[in-house]
């Protein structure tokens, strides 16, 4: 069954096909480790981990790279102030930037591990590959493409008749009101690939080169990287749909000086995850970390289902509602899936139907909306089991390791339980349903067996 996928270069939906039949290359710009993610920033890596399976599932073999962004991002799109690495540092009290870094790493990997998304064939930092960026810009300088200033040196984006095509940029119109600080720099979509460090003081991460002593701009990295660990033309590179105007539209821009490629034949940018209709960002008030939501009551595979009920690219709202939503759903679906029994076999009739959803670029509503379809459905229970273990290795949802909990149960939900047994017993079964479906809100799960009725919290 074909793959249909979103391609930002092309603006359009069109059929994936991957160009070598060994691996399917996918480059995923990974997180700035100067500060924890937060929620936003984890949306956007559950989306490229959704691809990711989805396209193990067609059966394709995925070498996956992530990059630890750990040097050379400026706290200014236009290439001006001051590296966020080193404003990380003077922030925690002159703590070593390179300890910084290390420990946000790994605070960022268990955040991926709790939310279930795959380990990467790869993670590569920029610090690790500076040899590599150097050789990149040599490249790209010898090719005629560069020009020194007094802080650095410059890609000269003149040079190129499409640069921006990317994101459709009005490149006379930034011209005529540049919205970046010119500096030296001849145009304002120019930008740094190798910054000097300051004359009059020592920066924690700074390297020789052949231009000066200094350390590589943002953009350089991935594309370094990127060519080394995939090729310089590869199937699917993502991000943020913030990285499109200005890093993603840069990183081709190199590519296209140093190899005459786009890098990626798919670019592909998950949406922005919204707090009041505003982009949720590190330095703003609404700033949420993973552990802010498991410290909250709520299991981070509930995030892991809101985000599954909208399409990547569209951007979510969150609230605290939402995810409750989200926490009752899942509790309900892993009842029902823990209460099947073992030994049936996948539905393929259902399996295909899955396929395509997911294969209509990734469409996981349409594809949560189809299980639950199966949830309610004809099909034998040990089937049902089967068949949703098959489509959770696109969901991710780990369904086979959750496990109810027993625990002490509350008054108030014994009460509810004694109500909900009378009103069966009066054989009053709307009014049953409702309760049963409150305590289930509340947490806890009642299973009517051949041996009785019991209730028990799930987790």
């Amino acid at each position: 069954m074909q793959l249909y996928l979103y391609d930002t270069w092309q603006r359009e939906t069109r059929a994936f096909e991957p160009l070598n039949a060994e691996y399917v290359g996918l480059y995923c710009c990974g997180p700035t480790v100067y500060d924890y993610a937060h929620i936003g920033n984890l949306r956007t890596y559950m989306f490229e981990d959704t691809l990711r399976r989805v396209l193990e599932f067609n059966g394709f073999s995925v070498r996956h790279v992530v990059n630890i962004t750990d040097v050379g991002h400026l706290v200014s799109d236009g290439d001006d102030g001051e590296d966020k690495m080193e404003r990380g540092s003077r922030r925690a009290g002159g703590e070593s930037a390179w300890v910084l870094a290390d420990r946000y790493t790994a605070a960022f990997q268990v955040d991926m591990r709790a939310l279930n998304n795959l380990e990467p064939t790869l993670w590569c930092r920029a610090t690790e590959h500076i040899a590599e960026q150097i050789d990149f810009i040599a490249n790209i300088e010898a090719k005629g493409f560069t020009y020194r200033t007094t802080d650095g040196i410059y890609f000269d984006s003149s040079q190129q008749d499409d640069y921006g095509y990317l994101a459709r940029l009005d490149l006379a119109g930034l011209q005529a009101g540049s919205r970046v600080e010119m500096g030296e720099k001849h145009h304002p979509t120019d930008f740094a690939l190798w910054k000097f460090s300051p004359l009059d003081s020592q920066r924690q991460m700074e390297w020789n080169s052949p231009w000066g002593r200094g350390f590589p701009g943002w953009h350089i990295e991935c594309s370094a990287m990127s060519s080394k660990y995939l090729s310089p033309w590869f199937d699917i590179h993502c991000g943020g749909e913030d990285h499109v105007a200005v890093h993603h539209t840069n990183e081709i821009a190199q590519s296209q000086a140093c190899h005459g490629t786009r890098a990626a034949n798919f670019w592909m940018h998950g949406y922005f995850l919204q707090l009041d209709n505003v982009k949720m960002s590190k330095s703003g008030s609404d700033f949420l970390r993973l552990q802010t939501v498991i410290d909250r009551g709520y299991d981070p595979m509930a995030y892991r289902y809101l985000n599954l009920s909208a399409h990547y690219r569209k951007q979510l709202s969150f609230s605290w509602e939402a995810l409750d939503s989200a926490q009752q759903a899942l509790m309900r679906l892993r009842v029902s899936y823990f209460g099947w029994p073992q030994g049936g076999e996948v539905d393929q009739a259902f399996s295909e139907a899955f396929l395509r959803e997911v294969n209509q670029d990734l469409n996981t509503p349409r594809a949560l909306a189809l299980v639950w379809s199966l949830v309610k459905g004809s099909l034998s229970n040990a089937d049902k089991k089967a068949t949703l273990r098959h489509c959770d290795q696109v969901l991710g949802l780990a369904l086979d390791s959750w496990q109810p909990v027993e625990a002490i149960i509350p008054a108030e939900v014994m009460a509810l339980f004694e109500t909900r047994q009378a009103a069966r017993k009066a054989k009053n079964w709307q009014e049953a349903d409702a309760l049963r479906k409150r305590i289930l809100e509340l947490g806890y799960v009642i299973e009517d067996g051949e041996h009785g009725v019991t209730i028990k919290a799930v987790s």
